[in-house]
């Protein structure tokens, strides 16, 4: 080699750039540090709209923690370490016991601290909360983007209450528990425990949702009230909590029953988990598979009203089925609008590119009609005693239940795809919400049997019917595609109730078409504009095949900017 000739260096690159190399160049960064509630204005004004500044000043503890760093890390932990099932301890001695990972029971601690298991029903009876179940609602759907598989226990606790109050024994013994503000995993005796967490066993091997089909024998015993249970659950979860409502057959028919884990003197209550689900998604929670042998529990209600006296137990939690949707879309919304606020690609940023903002746009309307129609629905739950409320709900709330949660996963995939690979990543916490996203369909009533519900609401309660005509009515003239949406939906009605044969199999199509109609209704009369003009193109027209980012027209930097998060 000639003298003057430069040394080849390209096996030994210098440190500069090594670290040029690896610097996280063109990265958003981590979402974290926000406040989630006042930094979703769709929910922050519905909660001002059906509550009060209060309220919404009320939730700054939770939004605050909810988009804390400890928080993100802790959901994502409890992912990864999996509850595990102990069945015998050292001795050989049966003690079926579920251990959670500490950051399952930090997750636990604080979503009862702030307030979101039983604590509403307290409130609401006291009368020292105003608009509790609001509150509460929109406190759930902040708290569960934290971590949506802890949500569970947490809702089956609030839910437990309205179907307890058939008993008053009952209803006074475990109230106070499931409504405390502390945490208490122990497993002791309720006159011995801080707070108490609530779970429900209704399916069984053989009938699934058609409970009515059960075959778990209940047989009385000496004491008035109390039977033993024989047979099995299907699927439980949170086998760890302290009390079940289940039902079984009795000897008038098929009953519902509370079931304490621990009896009175500290002994364990004969209930057996055979096995935890290995599910595809909701992994932190703990689902199982139950078997009673002489299991105690106490009737709750009449015999042979099993099904009547859970059922406002099963309402409650397809309410928070619902708000857990809602939950999940605008956690999804909310890392896809931070990410293209931060991510360049093309010479440009990705939220400055007219497709991109077509697609965010799209999934920030779908985010925001959820949330309208989430926390309206908590509205008519602080108003139960209002007649027109509580047939409101009867009907809106099977719509909510059918149409929201099936509208989240293909939205969660889409917001998925805005980060590109990166979303595909366990880290992103995108992989954590797209398995989550069918969940909430699945449970308390799949798709297909929240839509016979609301052929059922329709054929036996005309007032529900009345309360879904006046509430959608009350956005009439605001929109011209809303008042021609309304009509044709009507007449869809009209042409399927004289049509008795073709009902069921259109049940689908109706109850879509009334909870889309239903959520217009909504933004026609309380969003921006720009939401409320694109959400009637899209949804309430007949070009719209449901794939995100086919918006035609509108305001969408101003619809991405209303719904990317500000640290």
């Amino acid at each position: 080699m000639a003298p003057d000739t430069p040394a080849d260096t390209s096996a030994s690159p210098r440190a500069d750039d090594r670290a040029a190399l690896r610097a996280a160049l063109n990265q958003a960064p981590p979402l974290v540090g926000h406040d989630v509630v006042t930094s979703d204005l769709a929910l922050a004004e519905a909660v001002r709209r059906h509550a009060s500044d209060d309220v919404l000043d009320s939730l700054t503890p939770v939004g605050r923690e909810a988009g804390s760093a400890e928080a993100r890390e802790h959901g994502l932990l409890a992912n990864q370490h999996e509850p595990t099932l102990v069945n015998y301890d050292r001795y050989g001695s049966r003690v079926d016991r579920v251990d959670f990972h500490p950051s399952w029971h930090w997750l636990m601690e604080r979503a009862v601290g702030h307030g979101l298991a039983a604590a509403p029903w307290e409130q609401e009876t006291s009368g020292t909360t105003e608009h509790a179940h609001v509150r509460r609602a929109a406190g759930f759907v902040a708290w569960s983007q934290t971590e949506p598989g802890h949500g569970c226990p947490i809702s089956m606790t609030y839910a437990s209450v309205p179907a307890l109050r058939a008993d008053d024994t009952l209803a006074k013994e475990w109230t106070p528990l499931l409504a405390s503000l502390s945490y208490d995993p122990r497993s002791l005796p309720a006159t011995e425990k801080l707070g108490a967490l609530a779970g429900m066993g209704m399916t069984e091997k053989q009938g699934g949702s058609d409970v009515r089909a059960n075959v778990t024998v209940a047989r009385p015993t000496s004491v008035d009230g109390e039977y033993t249970l024989h047979g099995h659950k299907w699927f439980t979860s949170a086998p760890m909590n302290d009390v079940f409502l289940v039902l079984a057959q009795a000897p008038h028919g098929l009953t519902c029953f509370v079931l304490p884990r621990v009896l009175p003197d500290g002994s364990r209550n004969r209930l057996d988990v055979v096995r935890l689900k290995d599910k595809l998604g909701n992994r932190s929670n703990a689902s199982s598979e139950l078997e009673f042998d002489g299991t105690l529990v106490h009737r709750l209600g009449e015999e042979g009203r099993g099904v009547r006296t859970i059922i406002e137990m099963v309402a409650a939690t397809r309410l928070d089925c619902v708000l857990g949707s809602t939950s999940l879309m605008r956690k999804a919304v909310a890392e896809a609008s931070w990410h293209v606020a931060h991510r360049s690609a093309f010479g440009g940023l990705l939220a400055d590119k007219p497709l991109m903002q077509n697609v965010v746009a799209d999934l920030a309307v779908e985010s925001e009609a959820a949330t309208a129609l989430a926390i309206r629905l908590a509205a008519a739950v602080d108003h139960a005693d209002d007649p027109a409320e509580a047939a409101f709900r009867r009907l809106a709330l099977p719509l909510a239940k059918f149409w929201v949660c099936k509208r989240t996963p293909g939205m969660v995939a889409e917001a998925l795809e805005c980060l590109g690979g990166n979303g595909y990543v366990e880290e992103s916490g995108l992989p954590l919400l797209y398995r989550e996203a069918p969940l909430n369909s699945v449970w308390e009533g799949s798709g297909n049997v929240n839509a016979l519900d609301v052929l059922r609401a329709l054929g036996r309660e005309p007032e529900a019917l009345d309360a879904w005509i006046t509430e959608v009515g009350l956005a009439r003239g605001g929109d011209p595609r809303l008042d021609r949406a309304i009509d044709t939906t009507l007449e869809l009605l009209g042409t399927l109730m004289g049509s008795p044969d073709q009902l069921e199999g259109s049940a689908r199509r109706l109850a879509g078409r009334m909870a889309a109609v239903l959520q217009g209704a909504l933004l026609v009369r309380f969003a921006p504009a720009e939401v409320a003009d694109v959400f009637c193109a899209s949804r309430l027209g007949t070009g719209h095949d449901g794939t995100y980012g086919m918006l035609d027209g509108g305001d969408l930097r101003a619809i991405v900017e209303r719904t990317t998060p500000v640290l």
